[in-house]
């Protein structure tokens, strides 16, 4: 087998610079999702429904971009043409999703064509997001995938960190910030429009950039003989051959991913009562937050900021993560710090004193984003790479569906009758669930 080179720095980071912009694109999402749908008219208890979509899209989508991508080949290389058209596609609904509300539709039919834009939109990002996490696979040598996946983790954190804090600023230089009932704010509207042109620019960036090994190449560097290029299977024989780094790493994503379902979908609420003071009304006979307060949009913007300070803790982190000897441990000490961000979560009333949890639980973002990909890539083979790459975001996706279809029944529990539900109990709840995963982390073998 051919080994493959070392890459300079800036190949490395042009393997990844992309992906920059495509997470403008899912900071967005996932810090307004919860605001764009309460401004509509969705009740708190319903709120985590509008949250399956997104990882069902995905569970959907990688596996079957992983599995093409294997087998595609042309001018443009294997995994970018995946990377490009998914990124338009993202372009376009970044346009329409946060203008749900303006279109003079009623509330239900505002939400129906909300769902569909945020099914299209979490769909094109998956399918732009995947084949970084490939191409790194690929052209990388296990010497230097660490580092790459650190630039990755790096990039994706900055670009999170961009798009958290949009809305802020926007409003913070005088673009509204409030708008009629059933209306997304202005300073929502122009952070998605914004975010779509940097997502174009950077992807064009990586496409124009990055030379894809062609197949006889890549065979080489990869150890592929001609009997296994031509080996037909399928999805659920590689399940069975999958190595147990699959999924012991699997069983802490399902921890990992199901409490940050939970920061993404009821950050907003918990923030707006317990930090910002937002009025109560009586909705339809239900106790909720008053969306159309001036507290409640300034706190919808300030989930960006701690969101952004998140994503600075998380770069922080990972330029520490590889000064720890051992793996697992940096992985372990980095779930527990992030569950005690989110557990110190319920005793905060003061905006500012929330940095230092979300600073915290950066720390687990940053190990979740790096840690496991470098210990599975190390684990596989080259020859179906990118189809276990799909497969394995299985174990991101499943804890989020699992997570978002059993919220409102859960954080109902929490919720005595006639008050406002309780939504800080859920972050509470997911900091005991990155506990959970840090213990989980022990079972996991990785290959020498």
């Amino acid at each position: 087998m051919k080994a493959k080179p070392n890459l300079s720095f800036w190949k490395l980071w042009n393997l990844s610079f992309g992906f920059f912009g495509v997470q403008i694109a899912y900071a967005l999402q996932s810090a307004n999702i919860s605001r764009i749908f309460s401004t509509l008219g969705a009740d708190p208890h319903d709120l985590s429904y509008f949250w399956i979509l997104p990882p069902l899209m995905g569970i959907i989508v990688q596996p079957i971009v992983g599995v093409a991508s294997d087998k595609t080949w042309c001018r443009f290389g294997r995994r970018i043409p995946y990377l490009f058209i998914g990124a338009l596609i993202a372009i376009l609904v970044m346009c329409l999703l946060p203008n749900a509300g303006s279109f003079g539709m009623s509330i239900s039919a505002a939400m129906i064509f909300g769902l569909i834009a945020l099914m299209f939109l979490d769909t094109s990002i998956n399918m732009a997001m995947q084949p970084f996490k490939m191409l790194v696979g690929d052209m990388v040598n296990e010497k230097q995938k660490g580092l790459a996946y650190s630039i990755q983790s790096f990039l994706c954190n900055a670009g999170s960190l961009v798009g958290y804090v949009f809305p802020f600023v926007l409003a913070w230089i005088g673009i509204k910030n409030t708008a009629p009932e059933g209306v997304i704010p202005d300073s929502v509207i122009f952070s998605f429009y914004i975010g779509a042109a940097i997502l174009i620019l950077c992807v064009i960036y990586t496409s124009v950039k990055v030379k894809e090994w062609p197949p006889e190449e890549y065979a080489e560097y990869h150890g592929i003989t001609v009997e296994e290029k031509n080996e037909k299977t399928n999805v659920f024989k590689l399940l069975i051959k999958a190595p147990s780094a699959f999924w012991t790493v699997g069983l802490v994503q399902f921890f990992c991913w199901a409490a940050f379902m939970f920061m993404w979908t009821y950050t907003n609420g918990s923030i707006a009562l317990n930090v910002f003071d937002t009025p109560i009304i009586e909705n339809a006979g239900k106790i909720v937050l008053d969306t159309k307060s001036t507290q409640y949009q300034d706190a919808a913007n300030w989930v960006g900021v701690v969101f952004a300070v998140q994503a600075i803790g998380s770069v922080l982190w990972a330029m520490a993560i590889p000064f720890f000897k051992n793996r697992k441990l940096a992985y372990i000490v980095s779930l527990v710090l992030g569950g005690i961000g989110f557990v110190s979560i319920y005793f905060v009333h003061n905006p500012y004193t929330l940095f230092l949890s979300f600073l915290l639980i950066g720390c687990a973002w940053a190990a979740m984003l790096a840690l496991p990909f470098t210990i599975l890539t190390n684990a596989l083979s080259g020859g179906h790479m990118g189809t276990y790459l799909g497969l394995f975001n299985g174990t991101i996706c499943v804890p989020q569906i699992v997570a978002a279809a059993l919220g409102g029944t859960i954080l109902s529990l929490f919720t005595p009758e006639g008050c406002v539900a309780p939504e800080v109990n859920m972050l509470v709840l997911a900091g005991i669930l990155l506990f959970i995963g840090a213990c989980c982390v022990l079972i996991i073998k990785e290959k020498k």
